[in-house]
């Protein structure tokens, strides 16, 4: 299991970047960073087979215990699903954020 932000941007279109200028002037100066146009935090499970579970998290919410149960529970029914006898003992590898070591999680 991992946690990553996902950025996305609009990318500059080439007649949004052409500009007028004569053969033998300097190019003006280009920034290659720029603002995102937004995040999203994503949230993937996988095994040995592939991906399992990708999870986007609404916007303007924050991983807690609730959600983050909810989302393994949804996890649970994809395991049956895609792996059929391998549910009984599953092991899962997390880092210590305080969503993942809550007691109901």
């Amino acid at each position: 299991m991992d946690e990553t932000w996902l950025y996305h941007y609009e990318p500059e279109r080439k007649q949004e970047s052409m500009d007028w200028r004569h053969s033998g002037s300097p190019r003006p100066p280009k920034f290659r960073v720029q603002e995102s146009a937004g995040k999203v935090l994503a949230s993937d499970f996988w095994d040995q087979d592939g991906i399992l579970l990708i999870d986007y998290l609404p916007k303007g919410q924050t991983i807690n215990m609730e959600y983050y149960s909810s989302l393994l529970v949804h996890l649970k029914g994809i395991l049956k699903k895609k792996r059929r006898g391998v549910t009984k003992r599953v092991m899962f590898l997390h880092d210590n954020a305080p969503a993942h070591r809550a007691l109901a999680t």
